[in-house]
């Protein structure tokens, strides 16, 4: 059948894009993407997106005092499979790692007060955490939110001052552990710089495309109807 952009239009109209495979990562990745943002940092429960339907959901309340520091969301059209899970064992040493299977985080930050989530950014990706949680690749881009007056011009992990790096480690690394849970089984085995953070965020869209190409097959097929 002969392609109807204006079919496919229309239904872009009628219907909310699900955040995580409806929304693009944006054409000038990895260097700049597109952010969907869960959490800020004034919110007093985690939010998630269903991955079902696309919602935002209360994931659970704040039960203690760790809060995120920045927006904190995910990158659309990636997921954590094993292209990530190998990149972690190369550059950590480590074996039996694997892709956590969510789409890949992002802490987009900026000066600004964002007062809610579900919303989307463009953000520059400055760097990472390599974050490994029960042996499995979990890993955090460090990212400044688009034209920022104060963070916007940082293009290196190197640019951030040291206690803002300093307070998002903090966040990762306490952010599960209960008061009397004894140590966390969060690592961070490496914190890299924006050339690695692309590297990895390539590797979580080749992770997507495989894991979802007959997902992408179908996107396709009706986009020709």
């Amino acid at each position: 059948m002969n392609q109807n952009p204006a079919a496919w239009d229309l239904m872009g109209h009628l219907f909310r894009a699900h955040p995580w495979h409806g929304v693009e990562i944006g054409s000038d990745a990895p260097a700049v993407v597109t952010a969907y943002i869960e959490i800020v940092p004034d919110d007093p429960v985690k939010f998630e997106v269903d991955k079902v339907s696309g919602f935002l959901k209360v994931d659970r309340p704040q039960q203690y005092s760790n809060v995120s520091p920045s927006m904190y969301g995910f990158v659309p059209q990636t997921y954590c499979g094993p292209q990530v899970a190998r990149l972690c064992e190369a550059r950590t040493g480590k074996a039996g790692i694997k892709g956590d299977g969510d789409p890949l985080d992002i802490c987009v930050l900026t000066e600004k007060a964002i007062s809610h989530g579900d919303i989307l950014v463009d953000a520059i990706p400055i760097g990472g955490l390599r974050v490994i949680d029960r042996d499995e690749a979990d890993d955090k881009i460090v990212a400044v939110m688009a034209g920022d007056i104060v963070y916007g011009g940082y293009r290196d992990i190197g640019d951030l001052p040291d206690n803002i790096l300093d307070r998002l480690k903090h966040y990762f690394l306490t952010y599960k552990q209960q008061p009397d849970s004894g140590e966390s089984t969060i690592e961070i085995a490496e914190v890299y710089d924006a050339e690695a953070a692309r590297e990895v965020i390539r590797a979580a869209q080749a992770d997507y495309t495989e894991k979802f190409a007959a997902f992408q097959a179908l996107l396709v097929s009706a986009r020709r109807l």
